[in-house]
C-alpha cells in the first residue's frame, strides 16, 4: 500500500515527507522533485515568502545510485526563513517568548484550531495550518509522478478561471497544454484570459484584497479498471475528490461535466459507446474518464475551485479571544492569488492517488514486476 506523511511547521526548521510503497527500480533523481517544487513557487500573485524560499528536496533514504530501493523514501526541505524565526519557533523554552496572537483571521483555521486544542496562542495553529505544508505534498507527488510516467501516464494542470476571468481557449492536446501553461505567468492556455487574470490580480493587490479561481487537471494514459464500484471507500472518483478537497482553500471539486450535469437531460450527459478499430470507445467524455468509480480508458478530467485567500491587507472584523472585544483581523504575510500554484499541488495529490490505485490493482515489489503485470492486463483487455 502506498502512503505518505508530512511534518513540519511553516516557519520551522524544515518540512519532511515520508513516502512508503514505491516499488524498487524506479529511476529517480533529486531534480525530478525539485522541478515540481519550483513550479509550485511560480505564479502571478504570489507573496513575499516565495522571494525568500528556494525549495529543494534532500533525499535522505530510499534511493541509491539513482534508483528507488522499495524502502521508505524520506525527503527534507529546509525552510530558509527559519533563521528569522529561531526564537519564535524554538523547540526549547525561551526566556522571552513572543506575545501570543489572540486575534483569529476570518476564513482560516485560527479560531477552530485554538478552541479545539485549548491553545492561548494562535501561532500554534497558523504554523501547521499554513499552505506551506503543500510543499511537502508536491515533493511526495513528484515521486509518484515519476512512477506514473514509467507506465505511460502523463498529466497537466491549467488555470481555467481567476475571479470573473474565464479561459475559453482550452486545447485538447496534452503537449500543447504543457507548453502554454508553463509559459504563462498564471498557467492559463488562453492568452486573452491570462492578461485579464493578471489585471484582476493587480487590481486586487491595490485594493488590499485577494482572488480565487478554478484549476483543471488532465490525465492521459490511464488503463481501464482503476478503482472499484463495489464499496464506497474504493471508488476512485471519491478518492480523487477527497485528495483535491484536502488542499488548502479548495471548496469544490468536479469530474467531467461536474455540476453542469444537474441542468441537463440524460441524453446530453452520458457518453455513447461504440466499438472501433479493435477497442471500445466513447463518443464524448462528459464523464471525465470515470464511470461508477472506475476509470473507463478516456482522459481523466478534474476541476477544483479555490476560494480567495483569507488573509487580507484590509482586514475584516474579528474578536480578540483574550479580551472578547471586537477588533480588526490581523495581517499575516500572504499571496494575492495562489490558484496557479494550487494547480501544481493538485497534480501532486492526483498523482499520489492514482499511483496508489495503480499499485493496488497491479502490485509488484519492483518497477519491472509492476510493468509486467500491467502489460499482461492490457494484453488481456485487447484480447477481449
Amino acid at each position: 500500500m502506498l502512503r505518505f506523511l508530512t511534518a513540519g511547521e511553516s516557519h520551522g526548521q524544515a518540512l519532511t515527507t515520508l513516502l512508503e510503497g514505491i516499488p524498487a527500480g524506479l529511476p529517480l533523481r533529486p531534480q525530478h522533485i525539485n522541478e515540481q517544487l519550483a513550479r509550485r513557487q511560480r505564479g502571478y500573485g504570489r507573496g513575499g515568502r516565495m522571494k525568500i524560499e528556494t525549495d529543494t528536496a534532500q533525499v535522505l533514504s530510499g534511493v541509491r545510485h539513482g534508483f528507488t530501493l522499495g524502502t521508505p523514501i524520506s525527503l527534507l526541505i529546509q525552510n530558509r526563513d527559519w533563521k528569522n524565526w529561531e526564537q519564535a519557533m524554538a523547540v526549547e523554552p525561551v526566556e522571552a517568548p513572543p506575545d501570543p496572537i489572540t486575534v483569529p483571521r476570518p476564513g482560516h483555521a485560527d479560531l477552530s484550531g485554538l478552541l479545539k486544542y485549548g491553545y492561548s496562542d494562535i501561532r500554534n495553529v497558523i504554523e501547521r495550518a499554513s499552505a506551506r505544508e503543500t510543499t511537502a505534498r508536491v515533493a511526495a507527488g513528484a515521486v509518484c509522478r515519476r512512477l506514473l510516467e514509467e507506465v505511460g501516464v502523463r498529466m497537466v494542470s491549467r488555470v481555467v478561471q481567476i475571479g470573473p476571468a474565464l479561459a475559453q481557449d482550452l486545447p485538447e492536446d496534452l503537449d500543447e497544454n504543457i507548453t502554454r501553461t508553463e509559459s504563462s505567468e498564471v498557467r492559463c492556455t488562453d492568452p486573452r484570459a491570462a492578461a485579464e487574470m493578471m489585471g484582476l490580480v493587480d487590481a486586487a493587490r491595490k485594493e488590499g484584497n485577494t482572488l480565487g479561481g478554478t484549476f483543471e487537471v488532465l490525465v492521459d494514459g490511464l488503463p481501464i479498471g482503476l478503482g472499484s464500484y463495489t464499496h464506497w471507500d474504493r471508488k476512485l472518483d471519491g478518492l480523487l475528490a477527497q485528495s483535491l478537497m484536502s488542499i488548502h482553500a479548495i471548496k469544490g471539486v468536479e469530474i467531467g461535466l461536474g455540476f453542469a450535469c444537474g441542468g441537463l437531460m440524460g441524453s446530453k450527459v452520458h457518453d455513447a459507446i461504440s466499438y472501433q478499430d479493435g477497442r471500445f470507445r466513447h463518443s464524448s467524455n462528459n464523464a471525465g474518464g470515470l464511470e461508477g468509480g472506475v476509470t473507463n480508458g478516456e482522459r481523466l478530467v478534474l476541476r477544483a475551485c479555490m476560494k480567495p485567500i483569507s488573509t487580507l491587507v484590509r482586514p475584516l472584523m474579528s474578536v480578540d479571544v483574550a479580551s472578547k472585544e471586537a477588533v480588526e483581523s490581523r495581517f499575516e504575510r500572504s499571496d494575492i492569488c495562489a490558484v496557479p500554484a494550487a494547480g501544481v499541488v493538485g497534480e501532486a495529490m492526483v498523482a499520489l492517488t492514482l499511483a496508489q490505485s495503480l499499485l493496488e490493482k497491479f502490485g509488484g515489489d519492483s518497477l519491472a514486476e509492476l510493468t509486467h503485470n500491467l502489460e499482461g492486463y492490457r494484453a488481456a483487455l485487447a484480447a477481449r
